[in-house]
């Protein structure tokens, strides 16, 4: 979907597809299908943007074959789709039975990752609408945050000087324009605003910049405004937003039996205590993941039984809170569209929704069919551009005539 800024600008809206496992080219087409043009009908528009995920083999195989880009493309315009935003964190196998920590590697030490983000770049170019003004890809906060040493953000830093001499090829070659975003992530190496700051300013920021998913910034305990203020003087550019929400409980002792229904095998579910990023009897605490506030899971943090309230890195759908006493960070998502939003010019231009774990959700609330997950995808993107809405933003694609 796209919306017009009272500034003029246009806004692109979809969702990601890294909630469907597919990884071959046959697979992705047949999810469009799935799950892509119902959600399409449900909203009732001539148009629906994707943040297409593509796992590593795919792209490459994209990026070195034209005619299979263009078919690709031809798939997604005769079903009124399009696509201005790859979704370049998972490598591959996301939606395997146990991910956990493996969706951190390749991290951006190694030529594999610029290899990969370089190949979708290439391919986005290729796919994006005639009128698109750019595209965007996001990735990896650099790495899990151990190891790391300077020998690996000297490694990473090099590989950074590399992919944005790679987009400006892209550019060169092509005429479209392509950025990257990098993800902060609990857990990290840039885990929260002030660390994107220390570990990225002096990036080439015409083509590098920052993807903010708001689950994320919600588990750093961060104000919105005030991330997006330390962005800003830093030079950063938000290239693209997440629009998610974190599960929230506000005690976690006596929530302990509701939470225990959310721990799972598949993702990681880090746990953030509001003394990650507050200050405490003594000194403010500047790592985000200090043990005495932080777990790597939440089945951890309630073994460690870390004091609350506890934000967890697990995105819930936007339109349906959690049964209480459990609640969503869905008031720091409206806070941070109205700091991006509400003045004179827009924040970002690309969004997208990223609810990737519905098959995880428990088991009450998740969807049982194919048709449920699509209903389920179409109520979160009615709801993000409803948030937009009201915001004074202006959907520019016309009803679907019934």
């Amino acid at each position: 979907m796209r919306l017009r800024h009272a500034g003029g600008s246009t806004v692109h809206l979809g969702y990601c597809t890294n909630v469907h496992p597919a990884e071959d080219l046959a697979g992705i087409v047949a999810q469009l299908d799935t799950y892509a043009v119902p959600v399409r009908e449900t909203l009732g528009v001539d148009r629906l943007g994707l943040g297409l995920w593509l796992a590593a083999p795919v792209a490459a195989a994209l990026a070195a074959d034209p005619s299979a880009r263009r078919r690709l493309r031809a798939e997604l315009t005769v079903r009124g789709l399009e696509v201005v935003t790859l979704n370049g964190f998972p490598y591959a196998a996301f939606q395997a039975p146990v991910v956990k920590q493996a969706v951190y590697h390749p991290d951006w030490t190694t030529d594999d990752r610029l290899r990969y983000t370089l190949d979708l770049a290439g391919v986005l170019a290729d796919l994006l609408p005639d009128d698109a003004v750019r595209g965007s890809v996001s990735t990896l906060p650099l790495a899990w945050r151990a190891p790391w040493d300077s020998a690996r953000a000297d490694a990473a830093r090099r590989r950074l000087d590399q992919l944005a001499t790679g987009l400006a090829t892209v550019e060169r070659d092509t005429g479209r324009p392509v950025r990257v975003g990098f993800e902060p992530e609990p857990g990290c190496v840039v885990e929260s605003t002030p660390q994107a700051v220390a570990a990225l300013s002096g990036m080439d920021t015409e083509r590098l910049g920052i993807c903010l998913d708001l689950a994320h910034l919600a588990c750093a305990w961060e104000e919105p405004a005030v991330a997006l203020d330390r962005l800003a003087a830093a030079g950063l550019p938000v290239v693209k937003v997440q629009v998610s929400a974190a599960l929230e409980a506000a005690d976690p002792a006596g929530d302990a039996a509701a939470l225990r229904r959310w721990v799972e095998p598949r993702f990681l579910h880090q746990t953030r205590a509001a003394g990650c990023a507050a200050p405490s009897a003594g000194p403010e605490v500047t790592d985000p993941a200090d043990p005495g506030w932080a777990a790597d899971d939440l089945d951890a943090a309630l073994d460690a039984a870390l004091p609350g309230p506890w934000r967890v890195h697990y995105h819930v759908p936007l339109h349906a809170p959690p049964e209480p006493p459990l609640r969503s960070t869905v008031p720091v998502l409206r806070t941070a569209l109205a700091a991006l939003f509400a003045g004179a010019d827009a924040g970002c231009d690309h969004l997208d929704v990223e609810t990737y774990t519905w098959g995880v959700l428990p088991v009450a609330r998740r969807p049982r069919t194919d048709a449920e997950l699509a209903a389920g995808i179409a109520a979160e993107l009615a709801f993000a551009r409803d948030e937009l809405v009201a915001l004074g933003l202006t959907p520019t694609v016309p009803a679907a005539t019934r």
